[in-house]
């Protein structure tokens, strides 16, 4: 089996680490750079940095952020928040990003999926995916999780494998900040229905949820933000207790 992979996740507005509940509620969690320092340190295997109201304001990514957390750190970063086009992609692993994430973009103008991926590779790609259970489906929610689609989770999911995605970031707005547990079913139906990475997110409360998503599901890594940022799960003790549980992890 492959390691999986453990993921903080810097949720970024006005320059600082925010955390909310189900996308709303919105608290500071801190500097951004220190936790990221920290991070590494802890043995973290990647770092995501979404600059969440981007999309919203209808702005680009703050790419001088970007680049001091790229400097401070030496594994896996990927940013997300405001990509609309090839030219904001290159500015970003510019800046010292590894990964682009795209979420509303990619629902709005699938074929940019594929234009990154043939100019920077697939491995570059990670499509964000929102997603809530309405009227018994789980659909797709983009715009900051403000805006329903009419698009299944899992079709949608399947979809951005074939335009070239190399990895989906799959959030579950419903446990979103809750610490109830990440969602099993819909984060199973997806990492069965495709052929590349999925990383689990929204829900994370006790390392034993970290546990139930790697046990439960294919999924390949957990993220997770407020649990690390507080201090409530350090990633050391999680990785150790991972390996007790004989989840494989790095």
């Amino acid at each position: 089996m492959l390691k999986k992979r453990i993921i903080p996740c810097l949720d970024i507005k006005d320059g600082r680490t925010v955390k909310g509940i189900n996308f709303i509620n919105i608290i500071d969690a801190g500097d951004p750079i220190s936790l990221a320092k920290k991070y590494v340190q802890d043995g973290a295997d990647e770092l995501v940095f979404l600059d969440i109201t981007a999309t919203i304001e209808n702005r680009k990514t703050l790419l001088a952020l970007v680049e001091k957390i790229a400097k401070e750190i030496n594994i896996p970063f990927t940013v997300g928040g405001g990509i609309n086009s090839i030219e904001d992609v290159a500015a970003i692993i510019k800046a010292g990003a590894d990964k682009v994430s795209i979420n509303s973009s990619a629902v709005k103008n699938p074929s940019l999926i594929t234009a990154i991926a043939n100019e920077f590779g697939s491995q570059a790609v990670v499509v964000a995916i929102d997603t809530k259970f309405i009227e018994n489906e789980w659909m797709v929610i983009v715009h900051g999780g403000r805006m329903a689609t009419k698009l299944r989770t899992t079709e949608w999911a399947k979809k951005t494998e074939a335009l070239g995605a190399g990895e989906i970031l799959l959030t579950s707005m419903n446990n979103d900040g809750t610490k109830n547990g990440f969602t099993l079913d819909i984060t199973n139906a997806v990492s069965i229905a495709v052929n590349i990475p999925v990383i689990a997110s929204g829900g994370a409360g006790t390392m034993a949820h970290f546990k139930d998503i790697f046990f439960f599901t294919k999924a390949s890594a957990a993220l997770a933000a407020s649990v690390f940022h507080f201090d409530e799960i350090n990633i050391s003790d999680l990785k150790n207790y991972l390996k007790t549980e004989n989840i494989p992890v790095r």
